[in-house]
C-alpha cells in the first residue's frame, strides 16, 4: 500500500496554550447558533441585572441620604428617576418615605438577583447545548474513522478531545459570560458616574491601567507555575492509575516501597508548584484590593472637598464609593479568564484537528450489492499489505475458500493471520482484485454490507453496557428475543444465562466482569450466530476457554460452521484437524496448504508447529 500522507504526530503533541485565534471562536458559533434566542435573552437579562445593580446604590445615596436624611435641595445631580418613583410610591401607599425607599432598594436587589440568575441559567443552557452538539458531532466523526487511524493514534489522546478539551471550552464560553456580567455593570456605572461628576470619574479611570498592568504581569508570571501544577497533577494521576491497575504485580514483586517513593517524589513536585501558585496569588489579591482602597481614598479626598464646597452632595460621594468596586471587578475577572482563554485556544485546536481529520476508507461511488443467496466463496488473490511503508505484513497471499469450506489458518505469532481477516472485514483499503467474495471485488462493495454478511468471533470479546440480550442483539432490530434465545441455546450459553438473577435481562457490568471469560466467549458465539452470517471467522475464539468448556461448544461450532464458509484461526488441535484445509502462514507468506494428513506427510512448518503443540499438551498433562 502507499505511504500514509497524514501527519499523525499532531495527535501526540501536548498543546498547552495557543495564541488567541478569533477564527476558532467564530467557528464555535456554528454550534451555538441554534440557541441564539437563549443567548439574546441572556443578554437582555444581564442588561436588566446590571441596571438593577446600579440603581440600588442610587436609591441609597440620592434618595435615602440626600433627600430623606439630609433633605438636600440639590437637583443638579441626576437620580435617574428614583426620587420621583419613591415620592410616587409614598403618595400611593401612604407609608413613611424611609420605608418606601428601603422597599424600593430591596426591589432592585431582588430584581438584580432574579435577572442575574436568569442570565446565568440561559447562558449555561445555550453553551451546554452547543457543546453537547459539538461532542456528538465529534463522536460521530471519530466512529467513522478507519482502523488505520487508531493503529497510529493513542485512544487516550482521542478521548481527551471528547472529554477534557470540551470541558475547557465550557470554561471559556462560560468565562465570556462572566466577563459580560461584569463589564455591563461597569459601563452602566461609568455612565452614571460621568453624569454625577465627570472630573472625579476621569481621575478614577486613570487607575485602571495600573490594575490592568498588574493583572497582565501576574498572569504572565503565573502561567508557567500553573502549567507545572497541571503537569504534576497529570503525572500523579498517571502514576496512580498505573500502580492501582497493576496492583497484583506490585504486590507479587514487592514494589510497594519503590512505587511509594516514586509517587511521593511527584507529589512533592506538585506541592512545590502549588505553593508557588499560592505565593503569587497572595501578592496579586492584596494588590488588587489596594487599587480599590486607593480609588476610595481619591473619592473621599476630592469628593469631600466638593461636598464642603457645596458642588456635590454627600450621597453622590457615597455612590461613587459604592461604584468603585464595579470599576475593578472586570479587570480582575479578565485576569482570571486569561489562562482559560489560551488553554481553550489549545483545546479548540485539538478538537478541530480531530473534527477535520478526513481519513476514510475508499467507499465505492456505486457499490455492488451482495446477492441475497451469497455462496460464500472467498478468494485471496496475490494480496499484499503493510501497515507502514517498507514493513510488509502480507506478501503475495493467494488461496481460495470454497462455499461451505472450513479453512484453518495457522502460523507463528506475527505471521499475518489476524491481518488477513481484518482485511476481509474491510477495515483497510487494499489493491483492487486482491480479495473477492463470490467473484466480487470487496473494494467495490460497501464496507457495511460486507460486515453484515461476515461474522467474526474474537478471542478478546467486547461486552457493552446493557443486558445480556442487548449484547447478543447489539441493537439489530432483525434479531428478536426469540432469535437471541435460540442462538444462546445452540451454543449452550442458555445454561449459564438462566442462572443469572434476571436471565436475559441481567445487566452486565463494565466489560462483562460479572461473567467468567468462558461465559463471555459463549456469549460471543451466540452473538454471531444470531446475525446468521454467510461467512464465519473464528479468531482464536476458543484459545482462552478451558478444555471442559471447549468440549461443550464443539458441537455448537459444528452447527455454527455448517453450510458456511469458515476461516478458523486457532491453536487448538481438535479445531485445526477438523478443517477441510489448513493454510500455513510464515512471515506473511503462504508456505503450505493442505489437509492435516497431507501437511504432516510433507514434514514442513505445519508438522513442526503440530509437534510443538503436542509436546505442550503432554507437558500440561
Amino acid at each position: 500500500m502507499s505511504a500514509p500522507k497524514k501527519d499523525y504526530s499532531i495527535f501526540e503533541d501536548d498543546i498547552d496554550t495557543r495564541h488567541f485565534d478569533i477564527g476558532m471562536l467564530w467557528r464555535l458559533t456554528h454550534w451555538i447558533a441554534p440557541y441564539r434566542k437563549q443567548m439574546w435573552l441572556a443578554l437582555v437579562m444581564v442588561i436588566l441585572a446590571a441596571s438593577a445593580a446600579v440603581l440600588a446604590p442610587v436609591v441609597v445615596s440620592r434618595v435615602v441620604i440626600d433627600s430623606i436624611l439630609l433633605g438636600a435641595a440639590d437637583t443638579q445631580a441626576p437620580d435617574f428617576g428614583q426620587k420621583a418613583l419613591s415620592h410616587w410610591l409614598d403618595q400611593a401607599t401612604g407609608f413613611h418615605p424611609l420605608v418606601v425607599a428601603c422597599s424600593l432598594y430591596a426591589l432592585w436587589i431582588a430584581l438584580w438577583a432574579v435577572f442575574g440568575h436568569g442570565f446565568r441559567i440561559l447562558l449555561a443552557r445555550a453553551v451546554l447545548n452547543g457543546l453537547r452538539d459539538l461532542r456528538r458531532d465529534l463522536f460521530a466523526h471519530l466512529e467513522r474513522l478507519p482502523s488505520s487511524f487508531y493503529d497510529r493514534v493513542a485512544v487516550g489522546r482521542v478521548m481527551t478531545r471528547l472529554t477534557n478539551d470540551i470541558e475547557t471550552l465550557f470554561e471559556l464560553l462560560a468565562g465570556f459570560g462572566v466577563l459580560l456580567g461584569e463589564f455591563v455593570p461597569f459601563f452602566v456605572a461609568v455612565t452614571i458616574m460621568l453624569a454625577l461628576n465627570a472630573e472625579l470619574t476621569f481621575q478614577l479611570l486613570a487607575i485602571l491601567p495600573l490594575a490592568a498592568i498588574a493583572t497582565v504581569i501576574f498572569r504572565v508570571v503565573s502561567r508557567t507555575v500553573y502549567r507545572a501544577t497541571r503537569s504534576t497533577v497529570s503525572r500523579l494521576n498517571e502514576n496512580l492509575q498505573e500502580n492501582l491497575s497493576g496492583i497484583e504485580v506490585v504486590q507479587l514483586y514487592g514494589r510497594e516501597k519503590l512505587n511509594y517513593d516514586a509517587y511521593s517524589a511527584i507529589n512533592r513536585e506538585n506541592k512545590d508548584a502549588e505553593n508557588r501558585a499560592v505565593k503569587i496569588e497572595s501578592y496579586y489579591g492584596p494588590s488588587m484590593d489596594s487599587m480599590t482602597f486607593i480609588a476610595i481614598t481619591i473619592i473621599i479626598w476630592y469628593g469631600g472637598h466638593d461636598v464642603l464646597g457645596g458642588t456635590a452632595t454627600l450621597g453622590s460621594v457615597i455612590l461613587f464609593a459604592q461604584f468603585a468596586d464595579m470599576l475593578f471587578r472586570p479587570i480582575v475577572a479578565m485576569g482570571d479568564q486569561w489562562n482559560v482563554v489560551f488553554r481553550a485556544m489549545a483545546s479548540c485546536e485539538r478538537i478541530f484537528q480531530a473534527l477535520d481529520w478526513d481519513e476514510a476508507l475508499k467507499a465505492p461511488e456505486n457499490p455492488v450489492p451482495l446477492p441475497d443467496d451469497l455462496k460464500g466463496e472467498v478468494e485471496f488473490r496475490h494480496l499484499n499489505f503493510s501497515y507502514l511503508p517498507g514493513s510488509p505484513i502480507l506478501k503475495d497471499v493467494s488461496f481460495t475458500i470454497a462455499p461451505g469450506e472450513k479453512v484453518a489458518i495457522v502460523g507463528p505469532t506475527g505471521s499475518g493471520k489476524t491481518s488477513l481477516i481484518r482485511l476481509l472485514c474491510r477495515f483497510y483499503d487494499i489493491a483492487p482484485q486482491s480479495i473477492l467474495i463470490d467473484g466480487i471485488d470487496i473494494m467495490d462493495i460497501a464496507p457495511a454490507d460486507i460486515r453484515r454478511r461476515v461474522g467474526v468471533v474474537l478471542q478478546d470479546f467486547h461486552i457493552f453496557s446493557g443486558s445480556v440480550y442487548d449484547n447478543i442483539a447489539l441493537g439489530n432490530p432483525a434479531v428478536t428475543r426469540d432469535d437471541a434465545m435460540r442462538a444462546a441455546k445452540l451454543v449452550h450459553a442458555d445454561a449459564f444465562i438462566s442462572t443469572l438473577p434476571q436471565g436475559y435481562d441481567t445487566p452486565l457490568t463494565e466489560r462483562g466482569r460479572n461473567l467468567s471469560h468462558g461465559q463471555r466467549q459463549l456469549l460471543a458465539f451466540a452473538r454471531v450466530l444470531a446475525m446468521n452470517p454467510d461467512v464465519l471467522i473464528l479468531d482464536e475464539a476458543t484459545a482462552s476457554i478451558d478444555t471442559e468448556t471447549e468440549l461443550i461448544i464443539q458441537d455448537a461450532l459444528a452447527k455454527l460452521t455448517e453450510g458456511r464458509s469458515s476461516i478458523i484461526i486457532a491453536h487448538r488441535l481438535q479445531t485445526i484437524r477438523e478443517a477441510h484445509r489448513i493454510v500455513v502462514l510464515t512471515q506473511g507468506e503462504v508456505r503450505e496448504i493442505g489437509t492435516h494428513e497431507e501437511l504432516m506427510a510433507l514434514g514442513g512448518t505445519y508438522k513442526t508447529l503440530y509437534e510443538l503443540q503436542v509436546q505442550d499438551v503432554r507437558a500440561s498433562d
